[in-house]
């Protein structure tokens, strides 16, 4: 790569060699400039041109036509002056990235090292004390900036070459977690003074104050639930969204008043967030998460900065009740085209996509439509990250007696930061799942609800052609049986993944399947 780039750099300074004798010719060669019509090089439009004076017959103004010449050369030379800059901005952005793709080479050859050395040892201790190492505010990475190439095939030759090692770049970030990045987590709070579970556990498990800052944003204005994130002083910072007053609303919207409020909450609350970071984790009062809560969101986000098709991470599992999991698979991610919210990372980028057309009421089903989804998909667990306490709300418990109570929460912790994740990369997912889903062998549901006749842990496949056929394996099979905009909880590519009585299930629609259809919901 070296020696085709320096090769690169010596055709530049042909060419300016080259263009530079090629243009002393052209103007010492070049005719004399006359008047109009007598056959000189003046362009028509007018009388005199090029500042030529008025002569008899056809005497030229040598004066003029020296002033002239030297004006055009001066011009070249600037030109030239460009391009030489140009070059040389191409060289040194190669530079720059040679060092930095040796840089992450050698941090990605440590930490796998490390990961060799380790792979036997539990994982740290969870711990409360400062990492004073971890003080660095947040930086941005850089995108060179393409200039203009003197010739169009030696130009699309270096583009080409910077992608690539943009394209490598990524890569590798994908598999080196990000120890500078500060991602802080986004408490929404109202009235609930069991808050204080959510914080404890939130404060238990973050190994620093300055790399996970948890920012408590608090709407209704109710005293008690302020007294309880008082108490936690300086470990959190306590915000209050100052517009308290009911929404005005159709009548046959009055007792979806709550509704409205949480999405106005919502986005005051990101938007304090976004004026100060570059990504959050936002969480509700109602939430516990798990003892690698921390880790699995570090992990991923340069996952999530790195595959534009991504647009969220998030900690929950709508299936991931006990028997619907994997207890054996705890490092198990999965891709979802279903965004499951419940503890997720979102983006400052993306939210100035968003903020512009936040809705005014049930932000969470808005976020499922194709106008905001654009076929994007999220990274959820197999075995949940986050559970809710919370029945109380203004859902008024709705899914909560029927599935989320048996949600399971992770307690064994995941080294993330030390795992290669980048298989969650659209580009190698895809075929892998395609493939393991539709191999597997093709099931009716009373076989697998019998059992007798199947062989082995599966997995295997049950295919829907219908939502209502979708319905009736989904409840038979106990997975969540409702659709968003046409899409099924967890799913990816119409599939839903999940255990039945020990053995993995994939429900899916038949082969070829291309897009959802929203009437389904």
């Amino acid at each position: 790569m070296v020696r085709k780039k320096s090769s690169l750099i010596l055709c530049g300074a042909f060419l300016f060699v080259a263009w530079n004798a090629l243009l002393l010719l052209y103007l010492w060669g070049r005719p004399p400039i006359g008047r109009l019509g007598e056959g000189g090089g003046a362009e028509p439009g007018g009388k005199e041109e090029w500042g030529v004076g008025r002569a008899k017959g056809s005497q030229v103004n040598l004066a003029g036509e020296v002033i002239r010449l030297a004006e055009e050369v001066e011009i070249q030379l600037e030109t030239q002056k460009k391009l030489l800059k140009q070059i040389e901005s191409h060289r040194a952005v190669w530079a720059r990235q040679k060092d930095v793709g040796k840089r992450e080479t050698d941090d990605t050859k440590e930490v796998k090292e490390e990961v060799v050395h380790q792979s036997s040892k539990p994982p740290p201790p969870l711990k409360d004390s400062v990492d004073d190492r971890a003080q660095t505010e947040v930086q941005h990475t850089q995108k060179p900036v393409h200039t203009v190439a003197p010739d169009a095939k030696l130009e699309k030759q270096q583009a080409t070459e910077i992608k690539e090692e943009i394209i490598e770049k990524n890569k590798l970030a994908t598999s080196v977690a990000s120890p500078e990045v500060i991602i802080p987590i986004l408490v929404i709070a109202c009235d609930r003074v069991t808050v204080k579970r959510s914080l404890d556990r939130l404060i238990q498990y973050r190994q620093s104050p300055q790399l996970y800052p948890i920012i408590v944003s608090q709407d209704c204005g109710h005293a008690e639930t302020a007294r309880v994130i008082a108490s936690y002083g300086d470990q959190v910072t306590h915000i209050s969204q100052p517009d308290l007053s009911d929404i005005r609303v159709r009548p046959e919207h009055r007792k979806f008043q709550g509704y409205y409020k949480i999405a106005r909450h919502y986005r005051w609350a990101l938007n304090q967030v976004f004026n100060t970071f570059s990504t959050v984790v936002i969480v509700e009062d109602d939430l516990e998460v798990a003892p690698d809560f921390f880790e699995y969101f570090r992990a991923l986000y340069p996952i999530l900065r790195s595959d534009p098709t991504l647009w969220c991470v998030s900690a929950w599992n709508d299936n991931g009740r006990d028997a619907l999991v994997d207890p054996s698979k705890a490092e198990l991610l999965y891709r979802t085209d279903f965004f499951p919210g419940l503890g997720w990372m979102l983006l400052k980028e993306m939210w100035d996509e968003l903020e512009p057309k936040w809705p005014l009421a049930f932000w969470d089903d808005w976020m499922r439509q194709p106008e905001q989804r654009k076929d994007r998909s999220c990274i959820r667990p197999e075995i949940s990250r986050t559970i809710t306490f919370g029945r109380k709300g203004v859902s008024l418990g709705q899914f909560f007696d029927q599935y989320l109570r048996y949600i399971k929460l992770n307690t064994q912790f995941v080294p993330f930061t030390k795992q290669n994740l980048s298989y969650l990369l659209k580009e190698n997912y895809d075929e892998k799942f395609i493939k393991e889903v539709y191999s597997a062998p093709l099931v009716k549901i009373e076989e697998l609800q019998q059992g007798g006749s199947l062989r082995g842990p599966g997995p295997y496949r049950v295919q829907y052609s219908s939502r209502d056929s979708f319905k009736v394996f989904a409840r038979n099979l106990g997975v969540m049986d409702d659709l968003k905009s046409g899409v099924p909880r967890t799913g990816y590519r119409g599939v839903v993944s999940f255990l039945y009585r020990g053995r993995r299930v994939f429900l899916a629609p038949p082969e070829g399947w291309m897009q959802y259809d929203i009437s389904w919901s």
